[in-house]
């Protein structure tokens, strides 16, 4: 088993070092690794090339989350492509093995996995990544929610149709939804761990979900998301929170950043859709509703976790 695995950087030079000593520690190590820099300042190029990584460069003003994707995929030697995000890391080390098994089925086209918050990450965040992320996988997904922080594809199905590079983000949903329609699965594997860094400004969380909910109005032209919406999903998600909050003991810690995360995420998402219609209901659940008080919990895995130096 081998792949390629395409990093889109900016000044991630505090990150890079432990997702790269965490492809390292793969059982997978017939890997492929390429650089997709967008103009850093900082070492970000120098600690990719001591891995042994290699570098494609795209300009500040080229860039697109769409662009540097296929600058990257297009450097590619592997049919099997991974994309990962430079502020991410593995949790075991079988992450790629596992990410890669379901393309033993050949009509699989895009697998995506797990992911979880940093210590840094805001509380909300956290309720996020386990409503999008669930701890059991779904070896053939419906819709084609996916995210490219973890993910991986086969090359042959991007030189038909690459990624869109005028979409402000969320072109893994969009090729994704291409991918689908044209009769190709979809594989969520929850045992692909990895572990998302963030810690935004609330201005950057607003410009985030504005940011793709922009994107989604364009591949979903029918979409809707109103003044009422963002008045039902800002409460319902900030009551679920304040719970899960309370249920851990943690509701004073996070009290406050529960408020302004919430808000921000369903302004931004708001300014981002203005006008719109109607779309799928599952698809919707996913990227907007709370994830309840029911979450299935999926078995613990025997494999043991990296030990980062």
């Amino acid at each position: 088993m081998n792949c390629s695995i395409v990093i889109r950087a900016y000044n991630e030079a505090r990150h890079l070092p432990r997702l790269l000593e965490g492809i390292k520690r793969q059982t997978v190590q017939d890997v492929e690794i390429i650089l997709v820099d967008s103009g850093s300042t900082d070492n970000s190029v120098a600690i990719a090339q001591s891995f042994g990584a290699k570098i494609v460069h795209i300009s500040p003003q080229e860039f697109t989350f769409g662009r540097s994707l296929n600058f990257g995929i297009a450097a590619a030697t592997r049919e099997l492509v991974v994309i990962a995000s430079a502020h991410v890391y593995p949790v075991y080390p079988d992450w790629l093995e596992r990410l890669l098994e379901p393309f033993a089925d050949s009509t699989i086209g895009l697998t995506y996995g797990k992911q979880r918050g940093a210590e840094t990450s805001k509380f909300s965040e956290h309720e996020i990544f386990a409503r999008w992320f669930p701890d059991v996988s779904t070896p053939r997904q419906p819709h084609p929610f996916c995210n490219n922080a973890n993910a991986a594809i086969r090359r042959s199905l991007w030189e038909i149709h690459p990624y869109d590079e005028t979409l402000t983000g969320l072109e893994d949903l969009a090729w994704a939804k291409w991918m689908q329609s044209n009769g190709h699965g979809l594989a969520y594997v929850a045992e692909a761990e990895i572990i998302h860094i963030h810690n935004e400004t609330p201005q950057g969380v607003r410009n985030r979900y504005r940011r793709e909910a922009m994107a989604f109005k364009r591949i979903y032209p029918e979409a809707h998301f109103n003044a009422y919406d963002f008045l039902r999903m800002t409460s319902s998600n900030i009551l679920n929170d304040l719970w899960h909050a309370a249920r851990q003991k943690a509701l004073l810690k996070h009290f406050a950043s529960i408020f302004w995360f919430r808000f921000n995420q369903f302004w931004g998402t708001y300014q981002g859709y203005r006008q719109s219609l109607e779309w799928s209901w599952s698809l919707r659940q996913t990227f907007y509703y709370p994830r309840g008080t029911d979450a299935v919990e999926g078995p613990r895995r025997e494999v043991e976790p990296i030990q980062y130096t």
